[in-house]
């Protein structure tokens, strides 16, 4: 792959929160999930544990009603919870960063396969009844976010300011 695909694929890449009804196949979840795992980890301990859920699962209507984004969940024929596998971290502040970093891999991942996704980090604010209504082991997991995915309905929308602006320094 060129750089020039990988430039345009970072900005191009969009949240997307409506899907169609359309199935994704079992080929792009695992691409998604391989994309994950190979995202950097402090001392390469590989922290990151994922659950996918389809919208057939019982438990896919529960975590809906653990966001604000209920609308977009139900919208999704998948979901992909990432966790931290507490036995695995050593750092919190950089086993975090890891995480961003696997959470990328899999948008970008699923945005080479015409997918679309989106982070629910608002999630979060209800860590402890996700890890209860899946049933994890507070003392062994940690729940970092939801990954909607799904064929888009809709383009995502997307603005940034110019590079100028986040500078400190003129370079």
């Amino acid at each position: 792959m060129s750089a020039e695909a990988i430039l345009a694929a970072i900005q191009e890449r969009r949240s997307i929160r409506k899907y169609t009804d359309e199935p994704v196949a079992d080929e792009a979840v695992r691409a998604i999930l391989e994309a994950g795992r190979w995202a950097p980890s402090g001392m390469n301990n590989q922290p990151f544990r994922f659950l996918v859920l389809r919208r057939e699962d019982p438990r896919f209507e529960t975590l809906s009603g653990l966001t604000k984004y209920t609308h977009i969940v139900k919208s999704c024929p998948v979901m992909i919870a990432l966790f931290l596998d507490k036995k695995a971290t050593y750092h919190e502040h950089k086993d975090h960063q890891s995480a961003g970093a696997c959470i990328q891999n899999m948008m970008l991942a699923a945005h080479a396969q015409g997918l679309g996704t989106v982070w629910l980090g608002q999630m979060m604010n209800n860590a402890p009844q996700v890890l209860e209504a899946l049933q994890l082991s507070p003392d062994e997991y940690e729940f970092i976010t939801v990954i909607t995915v799904g064929h888009p309905a809709e383009p995502g929308k997307a603005n940034r300011h110019p590079l100028d602006h986040y500078m400190l320094e003129k370079f």
